[in-house]
């Protein structure tokens, strides 16, 4: 990931990428189990399908223009086939089929992984090529993340897709404003890494992968249970949270580009994400399961986790970024 951030060459940043993707093949495929192969396997095809395809899109770029600098993407045509490479990286929709399938099969600890830090990479290319990006195409990916997002984590009762399909909805809100405001999407999905580390990290404690193990949360840990709330409504992007910023930066922005339309569009489909955060706030908060229980053995919770969780989620719960901006 650190050699792509730091290239200036495609090849330079394609190595990195293939380096990132056979790193963690190994971490995917740890349990002893079909579904982690199969996830492993299928993460594999799609990465290098996409990295095929950046390779490909870097060298007509050279060919036409005589330059492998990352910023110097000036054909069109390599420029659409890098981002459809990137988004089939980052498994934003069109390209997002792979994503619930390979978290699903991987661990919790391993789901974090994909959704934070295999994110980086394509996103700072993204940001790198930026200026040259066609906002017609990034809007259209956008939306379609947005509403794949909100529509596929709908029926859900798996956490790690759910978790998956949330990521997809906030790629989308971060490829809405990639060609407008670089810097927004870049805030925005930093907020998403922030948000989402200790809510896996609480998953991991707590054991929970399922919305059924989760009801019972509350009866052993009732103050992870509260956390766990105010970070699901933080990522539905609920004002007084952090996760409300971005979201609100963003539409700023759309509107000031006189892209309304497009504004109310992912408003209204983020309404989608925000039922399934408000179900599953309900179950952890507000369902009371028929019996309780006194054993707290089984919820022992690991000293170091705590500690990341116990710096990340004030970042991920008060919004302190905000009160200038209503000040004003």
């Amino acid at each position: 990931t650190l050699t792509v951030t730091s290239a200036n060459h495609w090849v330079t940043a394609w190595l990195g990428l293939e380096l990132n993707m056979i790193s963690i093949l190994p971490v995917i495929a740890k349990q002893k189990h079909p579904r982690s192969t199969e996830a492993a396997t299928k993460y594999f095809l799609t990465q290098a399908t996409a990295s095929a395809l950046m390779l490909f899109a870097s060298t007509i770029n050279a060919w036409q223009t005589g330059s492998w600098n990352i910023m110097q993407l000036n054909n069109k045509l390599s420029c659409i086939l890098m981002i459809a490479a990137l988004t089939m990286k980052m498994g934003a929709a069109p390209a997002h089929f792979w994503l619930p399938e390979v978290m699903q099969g991987a661990t919790l600890a391993t789901a974090l992984l994909i959704t934070t830090w295999q994110k980086i990479a394509p996103i700072t290319l993204l940001y790198m090529i930026s200026n040259h990006t066609e906002p017609i195409i990034t809007l259209s990916i956008g939306l379609l993340s947005i509403l794949v997002g909100g529509w596929g984590g709908f029926n859900q009762t798996q956490l790690r897709k759910m978790m998956a399909y949330s990521s997809i909805a906030h790629l989308g809100w971060t490829m809405t404003v990639i060609s407008i405001m670089p810097n927004i999407a870049l805030t925005n999905i930093i907020i998403y890494m922030i948000m989402s580390t200790p809510f896996f990290m609480l998953l991991m404690t707590t054991a929970s992968k399922t919305l059924q193990t989760m009801t019972t949360a509350w009866t052993h840990t009732p103050t992870t249970t509260i956390i766990l709330m105010l970070l699901l409504l933080s990522m539905a992007g609920l004002p007084p949270l952090t996760g409300f910023t971005p979201k609100l930066l963003i539409l700023d922005n759309l509107v000031t580009h006189k892209l309304t339309l497009t504004a109310a569009t992912m408003a209204l489909l983020s309404l989608l994400s925000l039922t399934f955060y408000l179900r599953t706030t309900y179950l952890l908060t507000s369902t009371a399961p028929p019996t309780t229980t006194q054993s707290t053995t089984t919820w022992r919770l690991k000293p170091h986790q705590n500690q990341i969780t116990a710096l990340l989620a004030p970042i991920a719960l008060f919004n302190i970024t905000i009160l200038p901006t209503l000040l004003t």
